[in-house]
């Protein structure tokens, strides 16, 4: 599940990560009143107008603004909130943009230079580790950073045995050319991201740029946080930050439903039982010349119910053209699942694209007898090859 960058933040937070402090707004008037507010308890004269929208890459979209005084807030806030903000991570069809963050300035005179780094937390699946990536090059360059020079790129591996160890705090601190002061705030800002990422189970916390100020302070100017729905029961306060507008409408519905559903850009809409089936399916649709039009897994007590809500939401889709139910009757009766598509299909009334529906497993034959009597413009076919074969024919 991913969360907005001022959640992100306050999370930080809670574990001690030192952060850009700023003030959510939804209005220009609320961010006027933001920055009084900042100015109050930071004595920050400027502020930045941050976007929030789930994605990286908002500055180069115009949805990050400086503002020097009162009247820029106002109008960086009104040019921000309402826009359609497209980024490299949103597509071509870009986000619309509701609040706005508005953060201190930690871009300040002093003693020496800023830095910006790179810094994040995720899960090598390959190795079954933690590691902790980081990068002298921070900023909004960072991608262009990995593909050109990727050994300015560092990686950590933390074994989950034993945790971040305090040796390799201070190699990260040593790695990024940090000293004094600054090294010593590396080292508990690491300790400290690193608990977040755990203590949450998040699946990947990524800040960048991480600031080191000009008198040698250590803070998040970012936060992109990404928390693990599987185990947000064990941090239900968590499910609150979960913002609906950022998410798909379709998938939305689908998950009230309890329906695995994601939309992709095909012709065929498929409805399967199983994730490794769904795979399979989908692959089977591109040998037979179609292209999935989304991932839809029903789980495994597929019935009359479920069987609707799945052709309500894949026929929402303009693009479909046929749709192909492939379920395999393990742990559900094949017959049940056919009459409940019957049911289905009889409750929602016309459906305008060609159907087939393989069922496979126990009572097979008399789930195909019961789709080919219904009457219905549905094809049944047992084989995977029958149901490859009835797409190539519906689609030509």
């Amino acid at each position: 599940m991913n969360i907005h960058e001022y959640q992100g933040k306050a999370i930080l937070k809670s574990f001690g990560v030192r952060i850009q402090e700023g003030i959510v707004a939804d209005t220009p008037e609320q961010a006027v009143e933001a920055a009084k507010q900042l100015k109050e308890d930071f004595n920050s004269d400027w502020v930045v107008v941050k976007a929030q929208i789930h994605a990286g890459g908002r500055g180069k979209g115009g949805g990050v603004k400086l503002a020097k005084n009162l009247e820029e807030v106002k109008q960086r806030a009104s040019d921000i909130i309402g826009m359609q903000l497209v980024t490299p991570q949103t597509g071509p069809e870009g986000k619309k943009v509701g609040k706005v963050l508005i953060a201190q300035d930690v871009y300040y005179p002093g003693e020496s230079e800023t830095k910006e780094i790179y810094m994040s937390v995720l899960l090598d699946r390959a190795k079954g580790r933690n590691i902790i990536m980081y990068s002298t090059e921070g900023g909004m360059d960072i991608e262009e950073v990995a593909e050109k020079t990727p050994e300015l790129i560092f990686k950590e591996e933390i074994d989950p045995k034993v945790g971040l160890q305090g040796f390799q705090a201070r190699k990260i601190a040593f790695n990024l050319g940090l000293t004094g002061e600054a090294n010593k705030e590396m080292v508990k800002f690491v300790a400290a991201l690193y608990k977040a990422y755990d203590t949450t189970d998040s699946s990947m916390f990524e800040i960048n740029p991480v600031l080191k100020t000009s008198d040698n302070k250590i803070l998040a100017v970012d936060a992109k946080v990404d928390l693990d729905e599987n185990a947000l029961y064990r941090h239900k306060d968590y499910l609150e930050m979960r913002d609906f507008a950022e998410e798909d409408p379709t998938e939305v519905e689908a998950g009230k439903s309890n329906l695995n559903y994601v939309k992709l850009d095909g012709n065929v809409g498929c409805m399967v039982n199983g994730a490794g089936l769904a795979m399979a399916t989908m692959d089977i649709i591109k040998i037979a010349g179609g292209e999935p039009a989304n991932f839809l897994d029903v789980g495994g007590t597929a019935n009359a119910e479920t069987v609707k809500a799945g052709f309500n939401i894949i026929l929402q889709d303009p693009n479909v053209k046929a749709i192909l139910i492939n379920i395999f009757g393990g742990i559900v009766r094949c017959d049940r699942v056919a009459q409940g598509v019957i049911d289905a299909y009889k409750e929602i009334g016309n459906i305008p694209v060609p159907i087939i529906v393989r069922l496979q497993g126990t009572n097979a034959e008399e789930a195909k007898k019961l789709i080919d009597e219904s009457g219905l413009k549905v094809y049944s076919a047992i084989q995977l090859k029958e149901a490859a074969d009835l797409v190539t024919k519906v689609l030509s």
